[in-house]
């Protein structure tokens, strides 16, 4: 069965392929378009569809929109109450469910030999419950679903037996976590249903002494269901203009709010452990990706694991929304890995190369030289394999850099073009993460903040956050091999099996994906070095003066001969 997964309703359009019942490609409609997020979540770009996405996806398994089963659209217009029912402020809703049901004559005509009649409808939060159950390597667990809003609530809590789903609660809107998280971003200047991270990175500066004043408003009922309704945030304090500086009024305010969320959100655990007692939980939904939280549920609940879903927000509801219509037909499988996007050979890479007409290398062992360049700290851009689904970079289309210099951090920022008070994540070998860190191992999909232990502090200071944590990617040699040994080359050169690791982009960009953006990005970016595949180009050759330029490229080729 061949089963094509659309997500567009809201934002962060994605499309997921699943084949006989096994996931094999996934891609955000904004690593094609280049547009973060792909669209604004608002009603009037419903009818946007990840049609690049989707053309990719198909092309990748080497099929025809007419060859697929079924098209499993993640949000069903059926379940949606008028906007005056649901208690939200938004009197254009009607539009985005008129583009809803209008959706399979728009995938259509955008994948032409489509049938129509071949699209279902699968809710949006049972899309983002199979996205977490199914896709787990667990067939049996507790799902937790919490995001801004889908049909008519905001939250799902369900149980998975042999990835067969029976919902258990769900929260009617217009009580929605992620729509209170959403609004704090606003007033704090950020852009809404974008920047959320920086509401959870901004935390760590505050202290959370407007708690008591924000659990007027936002609460668990301790039936398994919350309370979480608009709050006059300006009467707490003053809204932030975009582009001005914060104050620890503000960072405080943050920091109520994340613990008024994370108070919530262990009553829920908690509560759904009880009428499961299933050892492990499954999360997803934009809430999912507070890794700050996830943390706290996974020390302070019953349960023995917390699987998050790596692309936790919209984007990853088209995969669910395939494994939730496929797994009707045929039993489905866990996606094998969150690197489920576009990759090229190498034989494409050097022709990409020879386009830009840059002088570059290959080198004998990219880790090798790389690890090199690391020690020496130089910033590296890391190119490598199919890009990440999700908004993690997972050490596919990474930014590297040395974590023993406490000056990177800032240098990171600056390359980036993002505020200072954001953190940088730590890369660490699988075998090596629990003698420096504290927190849920494995942690592949750095969706979880751990403790830094003593005596590691000093010796990784770039990726230790204001509060003494960090959000750290686990690197196993049998699943990551290249990086693995980079990793390894760099710990023999330093004695860090650490390095740092940021997602290859700059502030505003999707992450980068084509070997286009990538040499883009090279060219925009201050990075010493491009490790695309297994060449190599370095920023003193690829951008000095003509005599210089000629001079590398004339070594370049006596390197290849």
């Amino acid at each position: 069965m061949r089963v094509l997964g659309i997500n567009a309703i809201f934002h962060d359009p994605s499309a997921a392929l699943v084949v006989d019942g096994h996931p094999v490609a996934a891609a955000e409609e904004e690593r094609f378009s280049r547009r973060k997020h792909g669209k604004r979540p608002v009603p009037f770009s419903a009818w946007e569809l990840p049609g690049a996405a989707a053309r990719w996806c198909l092309e990748h398994a080497g099929i025809t929109p007419a060859d697929l089963d079924a098209v499993a659209y993640s949000y069903d217009p059926a379940l949606a109450l008028p906007a005056g029912e649901l208690g939200l402020a938004d009197p254009y809703d009607t539009i985005r469910q008129d583009y809803a049901r209008l959706a399979p004559g728009f995938l259509a005509e955008e994948l032409p030999g489509l049938d129509p009649g071949k699209v279902r409808f699968v809710p949006h939060h049972v899309a983002h419950a199979a996205s977490a159950g199914p896709a787990s390597p667990y067939p049996d667990c507790a799902v937790l679903v919490l995001d801004g809003r889908g049909e008519s609530a905001s939250h799902l809590a369900g149980h998975y037996r042999e990835r067969a789903l029976d919902v258990l609660h769900t929260q009617p809107l217009p009580d929605s976590l992620g729509l209170f998280y959403e609004d704090l971003t606003q007033h704090l200047g950020f852009l809404r249903s974008s920047d959320e991270f920086k509401v959870m990175a901004l935390a760590s500066y505050g202290t959370p002494r407007y708690a008591a004043d924000l659990r007027a408003f936002v609460h668990p009922t301790g039936d398994g269901g919350f309370r979480a309704r608009p709050v006059p945030w300006a009467g707490l304090v003053p809204a932030r203009e975009p582009g001005r500086p914060w104050t620890q009024a503000h960072a405080d305010l943050a920091a109520s709010a994340q613990q008024c969320l994370e108070e919530t959100l262990l009553d829920l655990a908690r509560h759904l452990h009880g009428r499961t007692r299933e050892p492990v939980l499954a999360m997803a939904g934009g809430v999912a990706l507070n890794c700050v939280a996830n943390t706290r549920i996974w020390r302070e609940t019953p349960f023995e694991r917390v699987w998050v879903q790596p692309a936790a927000g919209d984007a990853g509801t088209a995969l669910g929304a395939a494994l939730h219509v496929a797994g009707e037909k045929e039993p489905t499988t866990a996606m094998p890995t969150a690197a489920l996007g576009r990759g090229w050979s190498d034989a494409e890479l050097r022709t990409a190369l020879e386009t830009a007409r840059l002088p570059y290398e290959e080198p004998a062992d990219i880790a090798e030289t790389v690890a090199e360049a690391l020690a020496r700290d130089e910033v590296v851009a890391w190119y490598q394999g199919r890009s990440e689904y999700g908004p993690r970079a997972l050490g596919h289309r990474s930014l590297l850099a040395h974590p023993g210099r406490e000056e990177n951090l800032a240098r990171l920022n600056a390359v980036k073009g993002r505020e200072e008070f954001r953190p940088v994540a730590p890369m660490v070998l699988a075998e090596r993460a629990a003698e420096i860190f504290d927190g849920p191992l494995p942690s592949p999909h750095m969706l979880f903040v751990h403790g830094v232990r003593d005596g590691w502090h000093a010796r990784i200071p770039a990726v230790v956050h204001v509060d003494g944590t960090a959000r750290i990617q686990t690197v196993a040699g049998s699943d990551e091999p290249l990086v693995a040994r980079m990793l390894a080359a760099f710990e023999r050169r330093t004695g860090l099996p650490v390095v740092v690791n940021t997602s290859l982009n700059t502030a505003g960009r999707p992450m980068v994906d084509s070997p286009r953006d990538a040499l883009e990005c090279f060219g925009s970016a201050p990075v010493d070095l491009l490790a695309l595949g297994p060449f190599v180009l370095r920023r003193d050759a690829a951008f000095a003066g003509p005599e210089r330029a000629a001079e590398a490229s004339r070594a370049t080729e006596g390197e290849r001969s």
